[in-house]
C-alpha cells in the first residue's frame, strides 16, 4: 500500500522541520508531499533543500495562498497521478501526531475515509482554552445536524483517504478553500455510501507560528454547511414528492 501524507503550508519555517523529522522518524515507508503557497518566510525554499536529501520527500510549490482545500485538492491531484493507494491529510503545525499515524493507516484497511477524532473515548485536545474548545465543539455540531453526518469530528483535518474515494469524487467542483473544507469532502464522501471510520488522536495546539482561523473562514464555512443542508432536504423532498 503506498501512502502519501500531504502536508500544506504558509509560513510554518519553524514548524515544519519538527513535524516532518518525527512523520519520517515514525513512518519511514511513508512519501511524503509539502505543498507550500508560496510561504514568504522561506518554508518553500527549506522544503525543497529537504527534498533534495530525502528522495521519499516532494514539494509542489504554489504561487499564492490560496487556501486549504485548494492546497489539499493540488496535493490529492498529484498524488492520484502517481499512483498512491492512500492520501493522508496532515497540519505541518504539530497538531497532528506523526506517531500516531499508524492508527489511521491500521483502520484504512476497512474504511474509505479515516478521520482522526478529538471527540471519541480515546480522543482528546491539548493546550487549548476552554472557549477554543466550546468554538471548535459549536463548529462540528452545526454541520453534524444540518448535514445529518453521523460523526463525532467532522471538522477534524487529521484524515486518510483511499485514493478510489477521492477518485469518485469530482474534486474540481470542491470550492470550499478554509477549514470548511473538511466538511464539505466529508460530506460527499458521506453522499456516496462511502464507510468513515473514527478513530481516537490527540490534537496538541501549536507551538510555533499563528493560526489560520479568521472570521471569513468561518463565514464560510457556515454559509455552506447551511447551503449544502438546504439543498440536501430540497432534493430529499423532491424524490419523496416524485418531482424532477
Amino acid at each position: 500500500m503506498r501512502v502519501l501524507t500531504i502536508i500544506p503550508t504558509y509560513n510554518e519555517r519553524e514548524s515544519l522541520p519538527l513535524t516532518l523529522n518525527r512523520l519520517r522518524n515514525s513512518v519511514p515507508e511513508v512519501d511524503v508531499l509539502v505543498v507550500d503557497d508560496n510561504s514568504p518566510d522561506g518554508t518553500g525554499e527549506w522544503a525543497e533543500a529537504r527534498a533534495q536529501e530525502d528522495d521519499q520527500v516532494f514539494v509542489l510549490h504554489r504561487k499564492e495562498k490560496n487556501g486549504l482545500g485548494g492546497a489539499y485538492i493540488a496535493g490529492f491531484g498529484w498524488g492520484l497521478a502517481r499512483g498512491y493507494d492512500v492520501l493522508v491529510e496532515m497540519d505541518a503545525d504539530g497538531s497532528h501526531q506523526p506517531e500516531q499515524l499508524p492508527r489511521l493507516l491500521d483502520a484504512i484497511d476497512h474504511a474509505d475515509l479515516v478521520i482522526g477524532s478529538r471527540r471519541v473515548p480515546g480522543g482528546k485536545m491539548v493546550n487549548w482554552p476552554a472557549h477554543r474548545k466550546l468554538i471548535s465543539m459549536a463548529g462540528s455540531l452545526y454541520p453534524r445536524l444540518m448535514l445529518g453526518l453521523k460523526l463525532s469530528d467532522v471538522t477534524a483535518g487529521y484524515r486518510a483517504y483511499r485514493a478510489d474515494t477521492l477518485r469518485e469524487i469530482d474534486l474540481s467542483a470542491v470550492q470550499s478553500k478554509g477549514y470548511g473544507f473538511q466538511v464539505d469532502m466529508t460530506f460527499r464522501t458521506a453522499r456516496l455510501g462511502k464507510r468513515i471510520v473514527e478513530v481516537p488522536i490527540t490534537f496538541v495546539e501549536r507551538e510555533f507560528g499563528e493560526s489560520k482561523m479568521s472570521g471569513n473562514i468561518i463565514t464560510e464555512a457556515v454559509t455552506n454547511v447551511t447551503k449544502w443542508g438546504l439543498q440536501a432536504r430540497w432534493e430529499t423532498l423532491r424524490s419523496s414528492l416524485g418531482l424532477r
